[in-house]
């Protein structure tokens, strides 16, 4: 099925329908979302783990590793 397909169908629904599926998309898209977020957080976990990341209060310091990027 291709998009336009499901579009047209998605049109042909009822009102209620179109609420429910609604309520599952935002409900789909807030978990991609938090597991989206975790894996950054295991990713930077595991940065700071190898010794990959260096923390600074020096704005200078900042400013440097920012360029370096």
């Amino acid at each position: 099925m291709i998009f336009s397909d499901v579009v047209e169908t998605i049109k042909n629904l009822s009102f209620e329908e179109k609420q429910e599926l609604h309520i599952l998309l935002a409900q789909y898209i807030r978990e991609e979302r938090r597991n989206e977020i975790y894996q950054n957080y295991l990713d930077s976990k595991k940065e700071v783990e190898q010794g990959n990341v260096e923390f600074s209060s020096d704005i200078n310091r900042l400013k440097e590793l920012l360029e370096e990027e």
